[in-house]
């Protein structure tokens, strides 16, 4: 069960964060891109193979700090069929590395294009007798706006394959509120989301308490994320937000429940950059990311205590 693993794993590091590997070569040192430049000229795969060069040593670094990572798929679509390649092989590598992994793609469509998203991400692709992973994430972001028929097929792979989800509910970003905000017959539209989230979520219940499906809930919206937990009281909670955009780990607290668990706060290029600030020009990215992700840790947990 996914969201099972998650929490073990959240557990045995005593560390609710996950680490962003968004990685575009103007985060990477130049060192890295140089060489994989020289290889191969100025090219997709010279990107590509910088990224995945990057992204690995950054879970060396950091696979016995946090408990999971989160390669979002814009970053890699950027570099074409490579990109495609480099993403397999992050997510690859962070399984070998003992790290759960959510796959950020905020996707969704209905019917039989919705399935293929959740095949591609959660499940298995028949060719013939053999069924192939094509990513084998543990977990995904999804977009409910479609509604019920958009998120079934993202459900089967829970269902069958102890896969999770995470619904955006509250993002993040400044203009969340335009729609998410706006009444829904006496209700915020993401409140409405958060009920229809409790009816996925009917049967998917995991031994630790906590639900295969999962909510995006941004650290911006401190208010918004008590009324979420409401809600949602066995939902955990994929927080973004934390550190470049803004939120302080005080601002994550009422997503958390008073175990200390039901939620896990990302970081993306406060890690992967944290490299830019030591004046090293990048010969120190895995221990520069290694200090950002311990600090970001003891901040939160101090946070939530």
């Amino acid at each position: 069960m996914s969201i099972q693993t998650l929490v073990e794993k959240i557990r045995e590091k005593g560390n609710p964060t996950v680490a962003g590997l968004d990685a575009r070569l103007e985060y990477i040192p130049e060192a890295i891109v140089r060489r994989h430049l020289m290889l191969h000229g100025e090219t997709l795969r010279a990107a590509a193979e910088s990224v995945v060069e990057f992204n690995c040593g950054l879970m060396d670094a950091l696979a016995d700090i946090v408990p999971a990572v989160k390669p979002q798929a814009a970053y890699y679509e950027l570099l074409g069929s490579y990109g495609a390649m480099a993403l397999k092989e992050t997510i690859d590598y962070a399984h070998a590395k003992g790290l759960y992994v959510i796959a950020d793609i905020k996707r969704n469509d209905i019917g039989a294009t919705a399935a293929a998203y959740a095949e591609a991400y959660l499940g298995k692709t028949r060719v013939g007798d053999t069924e192939i992973a094509p990513y084998g994430a543990d977990s995904a972001t999804v977009n409910a706006y479609l509604g019920t028929d958009g998120i079934e097929p993202f459900l089967k792979e829970c269902r069958t394959r102890g896969k999770g989800i995470f619904v955006l509910v509250k993002t993040s970003n400044p203009s969340s509120g335009e729609f998410q905000n706006r009444d829904m017959e006496g209700q915020p539209l993401y409140a409405r989301v958060a009920e229809m989230m409790a009816k996925w979520g009917e049967g998917l219940d995991t031994p630790c308490g906590y639900n295969q499906v999962g909510a995006v809930v941004g650290a911006t919206y401190p208010e918004e994320q008590k009324i979420i937990r409401t809600l949602l009281p066995r939902a955990y909670f994929l927080v973004p937000g934390y550190g470049a955009q803004g939120a302080t780990a005080k601002d994550i607290a009422n997503a958390f429940n008073g175990d200390g668990l039901g939620a896990i706060v990302n970081s993306s290029r406060g890690i992967m950059c944290a490299w830019k600030k030591t004046g090293n020009n990048g010969a120190d990215y895995k221990e520069a990311a290694r200090a950002e992700a311990i600090r970001m840790r003891d901040d939160i947990v101090a946070a939530i205590r």
